[in-house]
């Protein structure tokens, strides 16, 4: 959400008094990396696409290369076109208390407090660990089915659903409600307004001046401080009543295994136990963030546009497992091609397009430019997921490019909307196994097809891509339709019990 303009002209004002330019050339004579000439206090901002600024990003590196330096509002931006390690520290953010966002264990600053976020992460969500969640996420995913079945024109929030309660059980024990559930309900409002807030333009803005988060809220064109507002209460709400319920489950012996349980039966008591609470409490709740119904809608859009690749990625389950029960996580191995359309589905349109900002804390030389102190370094997802080197034709999506000569699929696991280095997402495994089990699932039981016109005709969907820190189709209409028409919510149920 932008700022009125009187509020920006103001801002800029302000800061027009106090701007500096930043020499492109250090002591060391090492020349800043290139980039386009911005504007006085504005930087590149009328540069960018401001809805979809990863575009811009990937468009800038046919002139510059692969390392851009660009400025938004006085802030110095180091974008990346290819992957990298480097740089593990976050930007200080100065808002995060100011809209409840400072449980974030993705924001927080490269310390102690970070390092004790992931190792809960990690005991919980390593490899290992991951997999005593499978039982969740495939009962989870046959509820998505039995869902869509019964209502396939809500099939998109069924995919919200699904991402939502398999997060829930896994973390918390909790059983969420099929409908209107009171937790998922504040979660989900929860992060619709962090994703706003933390979309790259409104983060600079309100890091530049912050004054705009100090506005009464009654003030004419306050409209990001009401924002922050509800979004402290939201996220203050997401983070507390899900914790409180879980751990009053461990006190009472009644809790299933889960994030929290399997947490606080590690607890050395010993420790600081208001420190670890803390700690467990928030890299739970930052567990929501890293969702995966953007993905799958993506998946969804996919099989739309590319009935080929629907149709034989159905074959290939059929000859696996046949058509009266459903896939398992032990027809993995038997099901490249399904692998291939997750891959592809990760990398033609990544729903993160430019992660999570990094940060130099002192400056660095990287690829033989200088890069400054307190600069922001963001690696562009979006622009290594359509490098034409390595994915000919990227906007294509041709999951037969994971295949080798002979067949066999090729080491390219698309892992880089996870992230980097130390900040690479400890979740991915999880999330993995959330994606493969609800793709195969759907494939299974249904086709995906367009929508059709006043005359009965085929027709591309009619969508808008959300913006901000997420990327992924909003309101796709979409047919939904059992593979075998015959199939009722009844025949399904009684398959899934085969199943089980």
């Amino acid at each position: 959400m932008f700022p009125s303009p009187m509020i920006l002209f103001s801002a800029i004002i302000c800061l027009f008094l106090t701007v500096h330019r930043v020499r492109r050339k250090n002591s060391s004579n090492l020349s800043l990396p290139p980039g386009p000439k911005g504007l006085p206090v504005l930087g590149n901002l009328l540069d960018l696409n401001g809805s979809q600024p990863w575009v811009s990003f990937t468009q800038w590196a046919s002139t510059y290369g692969n390392v851009i330096y660009c400025k938004l509002f006085g802030r110095q931006i180091v974008v990346l076109q290819h992957r990298s390690s480097i740089y593990s520290d976050r930007p200080p953010l100065s808002t995060t208390k100011a809209i409840g966002s400072e449980f974030n264990s993705a924001q927080l600053r490269y310390s102690d407090e970070w390092r004790l976020h992931r190792r809960i992460f990690h005991q919980s969500f390593r490899p290992e660990a991951a997999k005593d969640y499978l039982p969740i996420q495939l009962r989870k995913a046959r509820q998505l089915l039995q869902g869509i079945i019964e209502a396939p024109e809500r099939y998109q929030r069924h995919i919200e659903l699904f991402a939502s309660s398999v997060i829930m059980s896994a973390v918390y024990d909790y059983e969420a409600k099929l409908n209107n559930d009171p937790l998922l309900l504040t979660a989900e409002k929860a992060i619709k307004v962090f994703l706003e807030m933390a979309s790259p333009q409104t983060s600079a803005i309100l890091e530049t001046f912050p004054f705009l988060l100090k506005l009464p809220s009654w003030f004419p064109g306050a409209s990001l401080k009401r924002l922050a507002i509800q979004s402290q209460i939201n996220a203050t709400a997401m983070v507390n009543i899900p914790f409180n319920y879980a751990r009053e489950r461990v006190m009472t012996a009644t809790s299933n295994q889960c994030m929290i349980s399997e947490s606080l039966k590690r607890l050395d008591t010993s420790g600081n136990v208001d420190e670890f609470e803390l700690a467990l409490k928030s890299s739970s709740a930052t567990a929501f963030i890293a969702g995966t119904a953007s993905t799958l809608t993506v998946f969804v859009l996919a099989m739309m546009l590319y009935p080929d690749v629907q149709k034989r990625a159905q074959e290939e389950i059929e000859a696996v497992i046949g058509t009266d029960q459903l896939p398992t996580f032990e027809d993995r191995p038997s099901l490249p091609y399904v692998e291939a359309v997750l891959r592809e589905t990760l990398r033609w349109h990544p729903v993160f397009p430019l992660g999570l900002p990094h940060y130099t804390a002192e400056s660095d030389v990287y690829n033989d430019h200088y890069i400054p102190k307190g600069a922001i370094v963001m690696a562009n997802i979006w622009a290594m997921s359509k490098d034409e080197v390595k994915y000919p034709k990227p906007d294509d999506f041709k999951p037969e490019r994971f295949f080798m000569a002979n067949g066999q699929l090729n080491d390219d696991t698309v892992d880089f909307p996870f992230g980097f280095g130390r900040r690479v997402c400890v979740g991915k495994y999880f999330a993995d196994a959330s994606l493969w089990i609800s793709i195969v699932s759907l494939l299974a039981t249904f086709r995906f097809m367009r929508p059709l016109d006043n005359e009965g005709k085929e027709v591309d969907p009619i969508f808008q891509w959300s913006t901000g820190l997420i990327s992924h189709p909003k309101s796709l209409p979409c047919r939904v339709v059992p593979r075998h028409p015959e199939m009722t919510a009844r025949m399904l149920a009684d398959v899934i019990e085969l199943s089980a």
